[in-house]
Order: structure tokens, then C-alpha cells, then sequence
């Protein structure tokens, strides 16, 4: 199954195409999945760092770039103040790119007007539009302090041959009775379900389906049929400890052998 991790990584949408807010998107090259072998990514790794090491095993077998540094630590006076996540050359043009990566789990609140504002973490703890100015101001500034500049060349790299890109795909899911939502100019394609509060899944609409809540290692992929389903009583009781511990999980919802759904169900 962890060859599940890096075909979703692959199919998940960049959240804008070309450069939207300053910021360059990667367009990530191609990839044969059928010829591919991912080696093993340590256990307990929280998401961003599995999605780190599956980013660089899928650009080392598209062929199209070098990997010159990959998490190089930033340091001032002995204190990390940052990491550079990527250095990619590309084989043909020589061209040097600065990569940083993110793979964001966002909910629609169409409460807020902004659609920048609009996307927030399923717990409320995180922001894109905060994550894109931190990524503007502090990553892509970091290759050019006194600091990041010295640390690129002591790996043989001048920091201003170096263009800046951001490889931003995300997961959006809509509120559950909003089957419409406009997000310009993100990109609609990243919508792949639903949220809706705990009260509103307690209801009709869903008891007579099945469901499985996955490991946050399997938010990258598609719901899949060899899991353990349970039933909407059952995925109740499991539901309400994670609300009670204001943990809002994603769910599979399998209401057929060929239709399956995913979402979020929120604490707050």
C-alpha cells in the first residue's frame, strides 16, 4: 500500500497554476508509476516530512532534475533559524530552483468572504494565507541572508542564480450543504470532499452507509475497499472521544462497492 501515498501525492491538484500572490507554482514532472519502486520512508514521521521524502523519490525517477540539496539547516550562532527544503537543477537547462514544499489539508469556511481566507485547517490551527506569506517573506528570504547565503556556498551554489518555486498542493473539502463554492483563483480541482459539524453527521442522510476513519498517513490517498468499515453507530462512538479531545479526523464513507467518499468531521 505505500505506493497508495505517492500515486496520491501525484493526483493531488496544485492549489493555483503558473504564479498566483508572488509565489511561482512547480509544475512537477512526469513521472512512469508503473516502472516506479518506492524505497521504505521511516515510521512516525509526521505528514509534512513523509510528503518530503516521497516528493524526492518521485523527482530522483522523473529523470528531469538533479537533487543538490535536499533539508539543508540554516544556523546562527549555533540556533537553526531554518531549513531550505530543496535544491533542484534541471539536466537539460542547468536552470537552478529553490523549492518549497507543502501539502495542506484545508476546509472551505465560506463564512469568510476572502476565498485566501476562506481555507483553514480542519482543527483551526493554520491558515493559507499565512502559510503564503511565511513562504514569501521568511523560506524564500532565507537563501539570501547573510546565513543562507553561506551555507549555499559552501555546497558550491551562489544564491543569486536561484529562482524561487513552491510545489503548494492541498486537499480542499466544502461545507457539506454548499455543493458549490467559488475559490478564484484557486484551483477547484482540489476539492475532494465534504466537512461538516459532528451534529450535522449524527443524522439519517449517513446511517446507512459504512465508514472507516484513516491514519493521517492515508489522508493522501483515494478511499479504498480493503479497510475495516464500520458502522455509522460504531464510527459514532469512535467520533465522539475525537471530539471530546477537539480532534477533527477525516472519514471514508463507502456508500457502494463503487462509490466512496471522504471528509471531515469538526469539533468546533
Amino acid at each position: 500500500m505505500a505506493k497508495n501515498q505517492f500515486i496520491g501525492f501525484l493526483t493531488t491538484e496544485a492549489l493555483w497554476t503558473n504564479e498566483q500572490f508572488g509565489i511561482r507554482q512547480f509544475h512537477f514532472p512526469e513521472v512512469n508509476m508503473s516502472d516506479f519502486i518506492p524505497t521504505t520512508i521511516p515510521e512516525r514521521l509526521r505528514l509534512g516530512h513523509r510528503m518530503e521524502h516521497v516528493f524526492h523519490q518521485l523527482v530522483v525517477a522523473s529523470a528531469q532534475y538533479n537533487i543538490l540539496i535536499y533539508n539543508l539547516p540554516i544556523k546562527k550562532d549555533k540556533r537553526t533559524i531554518g531549513e531550505i527544503d530543496f535544491i533542484l537543477q534541471d539536466i537539460k537547462s542547468k536552470r537552478l530552483l529553490h523549492i518549497e514544499l507543502t501539502y495542506k489539508f484545508y476546509i472551505i469556511d465560506t463564512s469568510i468572504s476572502e476565498p485566501i481566507h476562506q481555507l483553514i485547517g480542519p482543527n483551526r490551527r493554520d491558515m493559507f494565507f499565512t502559510k503564503m506569506e511565511k513562504i514569501k517573506q521568511r523560506q524564500f528570504q532565507l537563501l539570501h541572508t547573510e546565513e543562507g547565503s553561506r551555507a549555499l556556498k559552501n555546497e558550491g551554489i551562489h544564491h543569486e542564480e536561484i529562482e524561487h518555486e513552491c510545489c503548494f498542493k492541498a486537499q480542499l473539502f466544502r461545507p457539506y450543504e454548499e455543493s458549490k463554492v467559488h475559490i478564484r483563483p484557486l484551483n477547484k480541482r482540489c476539492i475532494q470532499g465534504f466537512w461538516l459539524k459532528f451534529n450535522a453527521f449524527n443524522s439519517r442522510d449517513f446511517q446507512g452507509f459504512e465508514f472507516y476513519i484513516p491514519y493521517k498517513h492515508e489522508w493522501v490517498e483515494s478511499p479504498r475497499l480493503d479497510v475495516n468499515w464500520q458502522s455509522h453507530y460504531e464510527v459514532m462512538m469512535d467520533l465522539n472521544v475525537r471530539m471530546i479531545q477537539e480532534n477533527a479526523p477525516m472519514v471514508w464513507m463507502r456508500k457502494s462497492e463503487t462509490e466512496l467518499e471522504k471528509f471531515f468531521v469538526v469539533w468546533w
